[in-house]
């Protein structure tokens, strides 16, 4: 039986100004901790242009993070009883979208979660 709606969208975008926020805030410490002093005379837009690329690698680091977050939690609601169509309601995507993006994670039957590898199997 489906659980209790839920909204769509955080009052406002509360949650997404929020985030954006706290993200920017994180790649911005974690990039200016880790770019080497460039070597020889200052070059103005060779720094920005290495800031940025730091900062880009940074916030891919960020969205494979929350990427893996975003399985771990995938799996925790297949387990507690979510299909295809509740999972993808929660991530703003259809249901085939959801089956896509977590093939095998519920079954057809009774809705229980595959078996969750964190390892690809060895032919």
């Amino acid at each position: 039986m489906p659980g209790p709606p839920f909204p769509s969208r955080p009052p406002g975008g509360e949650t997404a100004a929020l985030v954006t926020q706290v993200v920017d805030e994180l790649a911005r410490r974690l990039a200016g901790g880790n770019v080497p002093a460039p070597e020889g005379p200052p070059d103005i837009a060779g720094d920005a242009r290495h800031h940025a690329l730091v900062r880009l690698r940074v916030l891919a680091g960020v969205k494979q993070a929350v990427r893996h977050l975003e399985d771990q939690a995938a799996h925790a609601a297949a387990a507690g009883g979510a299909g295809y169509p509740e999972i993808g309601r929660a991530v703003s995507m259809t249901r085939q979208g959801a089956r896509r993006r977590w093939p095998g994670l519920v079954t057809n039957s009774r809705h229980l979660p595959a078996p969750h590898r964190s390892t690809p199997r060895s032919p």
